[in-house]
């Protein structure tokens, strides 16, 4: 099991809670300044796709019977991917809401 990634999505958890509470994240947690909100965005997504594709491709090599996949790696893997993708939902209705806000103002 690779704990590189797991310490990368917990970095992420906690960048994310820390922007959900509107606290400012750790320094070291906090992304590139110069890329634009539509870029960090657009990554975001890529890497919960990727994720996610990664988890469906170590269940299906359980599900064959691969001998160097293991069912508890499988098992995280599937958990990952199900909290990237929890985390980008709920992205996505804040955005909608922030919108939704915007449009509902007077001018």
């Amino acid at each position: 099991m690779n704990t590189r990634s797991i310490d990368q999505l917990l970095a992420q958890m906690r960048t994310a809670a820390a922007m959900a509470g509107n606290r400012p994240a750790a320094p070291s947690a906090t992304a590139n300044r110069s890329e634009g909100f539509a870029e960090a965005l657009k990554g975001a997504l890529v890497r919960t796709n990727e994720t996610q594709q990664q988890a469906r491709a170590m269940a299906r090599s359980f599900e064959l019977g691969a001998p160097e996949v293991q069912l508890h790696d499988v098992m995280i893997s599937l958990q990952k991917a199900n909290i990237s993708f929890q985390q980008t939902v709920q992205v996505r209705n804040r955005l909608v809401a922030a919108y939704q806000e915007i449009m509902n103002m007077q001018v």
